[in-house]
């Protein structure tokens, strides 16, 4: 509601403005610090000052004045040194809300969004930093569904590359595996593959750094990968396949699933490369050097991506001289085809369904059985990958924008994120061995190549079991069962949120203990508001006392001699503003505005549900508005718990 009628008063004033001085700007609003001061204010006056040449107060007058009724709105004052302040109509933005009025509508957007997240490499275990990339890309593809986006979320799997190599190099030089030995264990019960991959990946990362020479192995592997042939190549579609399988597992226990999952090895297989190799050759973008340190590779001069003021030497190898392709020249021809402009499709077979019936699919090499839904083809694209890969995706972006294609290279979007350490204490609970300089730190780095990560499973299993602890203490006469599904609930609140609060910027450092709290800014404190406005509804059944129609129970004098309460409208205003803040997080490319809306909106409420007793409110008319500004305020952290992809438990 708050973001219907804030629409609404955009098309007013800025209606208004262009009429009477000429406005060309956006209409822009900001909420002022002070209830007293309304809702909304308005400061396009100082703007208007510069050009008009006139005291903005003055000029913020003359369009209070000017400005005619405008339904919803109470009354325009003008504030400050020029500010036109928006009072709302409380008694009917209360009656819109009890249903009097239609819901919000979201924007509508033509096209397709493609959200690509999570991109593993399947050579190994999930690890925590996977965890914010996919947490966070889930979340904005909830957000953007929750407004009304057609949106499509791929998960690019990076079968043919670097990672998969080493590993296949060292089941063949380290342990020497057959593929029908190294299938057997990926399909063995009482082997954790994934787990058995981490510890063999970062076995030969410290074999190669103490025999540098043996690094040919990964070149022998790779080279055989992308060939398609023989032994490493059979190893390598059997560890990929095994491990993508345990990937989507692992973060189907977050709720997070995906559509379609693209794959290196067809991008290859079909041509997709060459297609683009060749789209950049014809126009020019890329050149064959002939000497000096880039001599036989094809390459992308730094201008195009770097100004005129970058040297030669700055230039990008697309083709190195071995004919192979670099990261950056397959993702040139992978953003293609998301924008629908290589020319060329995937073929797809489904992969699996998952529990709540939603299908993932696969690209393939060669047509599926049954029609697979159209992939690709996007409007807007949002990579998110973390922000060490900033310069690639400013290639990438570079190279569509070489190629012609401007409106494409704007809407191609690095969504980039900050890396995921521990804290000190975190790092102990984990089995880490901090010295002294290490416990003083802000946070702990662990590297997955040395072996010091964290999986992603463990941590979502210590979670839970800490979790548990908590549960059982407080609830020890419900069954085991139902304690473990409460404390998984919490566990996936906390770890979600955890990885949401902060801004994308910034570094996070996780804690088990600030995570699980049910105290402060934390995924456990916005549920446990939850669950006591449901405990209200609870009690009332429980006394035999139906929920009442409010609609019919609360006309508008009721609303508005309620709603003189100012601790009352402040909640109520707050528990609107869901829509407008998922507009924001859209805007600005960053969840956690909703992250930090559902914690305020739970903190206001819980200081509402300690400071009022509904049940025991003596007057009828005040406990009917009571319960239902708890039944509403109830909703909208529900739905904005959805939009964050944290469960609501029963009970905590």
């Amino acid at each position: 509601m708050f973001h219907r009628l804030e629409q609404t008063l955009a098309r007013v004033f800025s209606s208004h403005l262009q009429r009477r001085y000429g406005w060309s700007s956006p209409v822009v609003f900001e909420e002022p610090r002070q209830p007293e001061f309304g809702e909304l204010a308005l400061p396009a006056a100082f703007q208007l000052a510069r050009t008009l040449k006139r005291p903005p107060r003055t000029i913020a007058e003359e369009i209070v004045r000017e400005t005619g009724p405008i339904e919803g709105v109470a009354a325009l004052e003008v504030g400050g040194a020029g500010y036109v302040n928006i009072h709302f109509d409380r008694r009917s933005y209360a009656r819109a809300l009890l249903g009097g009025v239609p819901p919000d509508e979201p924007a509508v957007e033509q096209g397709k969004i493609i959200v690509e997240h999570t991109n593993i490499n399947p050579n190994k275990a999930a690890h925590i930093g996977h965890l914010r990339n996919a947490v966070l890309g889930d979340t904005f593809v909830r957000i953007l569904r929750a407004r009304g986006r057609r949106v499509e979320v791929q998960n690019y799997i990076d079968n043919t590359g670097v990672q998969v190599a080493d590993v296949v190099a060292a089941f063949e030089r380290l342990l020497g595996k057959t593929p029908e030995q190294v299938a057997a264990m990926a399909a063995d019960p009482t082997v954790r593959f994934d787990y058995f991959c981490w510890d063999l990946y970062a076995r030969i990362s410290a074999h190669y750094r103490e025999h540098p020479e043996t690094l040919a192995w990964r070149q022998h592997a790779l080279e055989a990968i992308e060939r398609g042939e023989g032994d490493s190549a059979r190893i390598a579609t059997i560890v990929s396949d095994a491990i993508l399988r345990a990937h989507l597992a692992t973060m189907w226990r977050l709720d997070i699933v995906y559509d379609v999952l693209p794959r290196e090895s067809e991008i290859l297989r079909l041509k997709f490369w060459a297609r683009a190799f060749e789209l950049l050759r014809e126009r020019g973008v890329i050149h064959y050097q002939t000497e000096g340190k880039n001599a036989g590779c094809w390459v992308m001069p730094a201008a195009a991506f770097a100004g005129e003021a970058a040297g030669e030497e700055d230039s990008k190898v697309i083709v190195r001289s071995n004919g192979t392709v670099t990261y950056v020249g397959k993702d040139i021809a992978y953003q293609l085809w998301k924008f629908g402009l290589l020319g060329r499709d995937f073929h797809y077979r489904p992969l699996m369904t998952y529990p709540n019936g939603h299908r993932v699919w696969v690209s393939s090499e060669t047509p599926g059985e049954e029609p697979a839904p159209e992939f690709g083809r996007g409007t807007r694209v949002y990579n998110v990958i973390d922000s060490r890969q900033s310069y690639l995706q400013d290639i990438v972006a570079a190279g569509l924008r070489a190629l012609g294609f401007q409106r494409e290279a704007e809407n191609s979007i690095h969504f980039a994120y900050e890396m995921v350490a521990l804290s000190p204490r975190c790092a102990a609970e984990l089995g880490f061995e901090l010295d002294a300089e290490e416990r003083r730190r802000a946070y702990v780095e662990v590297s997955g190549r040395k072996g010091l990560g964290v999986k992603a499973d463990e941590l979502i299993d210590k979670l839970v079991e800490k979790a548990l602890e908590e549960v059982a203490s407080r609830h020890p006469h419900e069954p085991p069962e139902q304690q473990r599904q409460i404390a998984t609930q919490i566990a996936v609140g906390a770890l979600r949120y955890f990885m949401l609060k902060y801004t994308r910027n910034v570094v996070i450092a996780f804690d088990f203990e600030e995570a699980l709290s049910f105290e402060g800014e934390t995924g456990p404190y916005v549920q446990y508001a939850v669950v006591r406005a449901r405990s209200i509804f609870r009690k009332l059944a429980e006394r035999g006392e139906p929920v009442p129609d409010y609609a019919a129970e609360l006309d508008g004098a009721a609303l508005e001699r309620q709603l003189r309460n100012e601790e009352f409208w402040q909640l109520l205003l707050a528990a609107s503003k869901a829509d407008a803040t998922l507009e924001r997080a859209i805007a600005a490319g960053e969840p956690a505005h909703v992250a930090k809306y559902a914690f305020q909106l739970a903190q206001a409420f819980n200081n509402f549900y300690h400071q009022h007793p509904i049940l025991a409110e003596p007057d009828r008319e005040r406990k009917l508005f009571l319960l239902w500004l708890t039944d509403y305020v109830r909703g909208q952290l529900e739905r904005t718990l959805g939009v964050l992809g944290i469960p609501c438990p029963e009970y905590m």
